[in-house]
């Protein structure tokens, strides 16, 4: 048998990502009673709501075919099913980074599971970098849109019509009328919340000062290194997508101060109750 046939062969017998998608939902519905309609993914320092859910079943990343380990600091690495007040929802503890060298298929693998467990509105919530000098440390912000630095887009490669087109519409990938109600709700909470667009660079270094000028320039109210791949993904599925940031910092440039992670941590753990209520707040919206 020669070479080609074989590679052929093996080709023709290896799962697609959309079979191996469907194998991880049915696995993860074996376990969990729960269907969602709503999934959040936690970024770094934000987990502990996953925490409050009730009736909740939690799966290791480990335990999930086909789902990657969380290797950060502030990513627990499991997925928790359950409800927040009455609404099923699945809440990602952690997420994979394509700077841990992940592919983005792999980092983006979970949101295709999701969409194939039922989950039709996607929060994506992350730590980042504040380059408007109006949003500081502690502060939230709702994304408004994205700029993708990251080099490379999640699609790329030969794509499942089951997913979704080949060439989808980012126009508004974050719901213009769901940012407004997150907005509502974090005003009735004395939350002083605004918009802002998200750039995303692959780290894990944090930016140069020259780095953040320049993505200043291009109009980014924020910086981080996640969310862009993850929110490409859900809209390719018609996904409805919410982001929000708690800002952790300011950026290299902005404050003559130096980046550490673990300033990063103790920010997601000072907002942690304010944050958490105002997800609990936005969910039963949703719900």
């Amino acid at each position: 048998m020669s070479s080609v046939h074989t590679q052929m062969s093996a080709t023709a017998n290896t799962p697609s990502r959309y079979e191996r998608a469907q194998r991880a939902a049915e696995q993860i519905r074996s376990r969990a009673n729960a269907r969602p309609s709503v999934a959040i993914v936690l970024g770094s320092g934000l987990g502990a709501f996953a925490d409050e859910l009730t009736e909740s079943t939690s799966l290791a990343y480990k335990e999930i075919a086909g789902f990657a380990q969380a290797t950060v600091e502030g990513h627990a690495g499991r997925l928790v099913i359950g409800r927040a007040g009455e609404v099923p929802i699945a809440a990602m503890q952690g997420r994979f980074h394509f700077y841990e060298g992940y592919s983005l298929e792999d980092v983006t693998f979970p949101i295709r599971v999701l969409k194939l467990l039922g989950v039709r509105t996607l929060i994506l919530t992350n730590a980042a970098g504040s380059l408007n000098t109006e949003f500081t440390p502690g502060s939230l912000m709702v994304i408004s849109d994205h700029i993708n630095l990251m080099g490379v887009n999640p699609l790329i490669g030969t794509n499942d019509e089951r997913f979704g087109p080949r060439f989808p519409d980012l126009t508004s990938t974050y719901d213009p009328d769901l940012q407004s109600m997150v907005i509502e709700e974090a005003t009735a909470m004395n939350i002083d919340m605004r918009r802002g667009v998200y750039a995303a660079l692959t780290g894990p270094s944090y930016e140069t000062p020259a780095e953040i000028h320049m993505v200043r320039t291009l109009g980014a109210d924020a910086v981080g290194m996640s969310t862009v791949p993850e929110a490409i993904v859900a809209r390719h599925m018609d996904m409805q997508v919410i982001g929000i940031s708690c800002i952790t910092n300011l950026a290299a440039g902005v404050s003559n101060r130096p980046v550490d992670h673990s300033q990063v941590i103790a920010t997601g753990e000072r907002v942690r109750a304010q944050f958490t209520e105002l997800l609990r707040r936005v969910i039963a919206k949703l719900g």
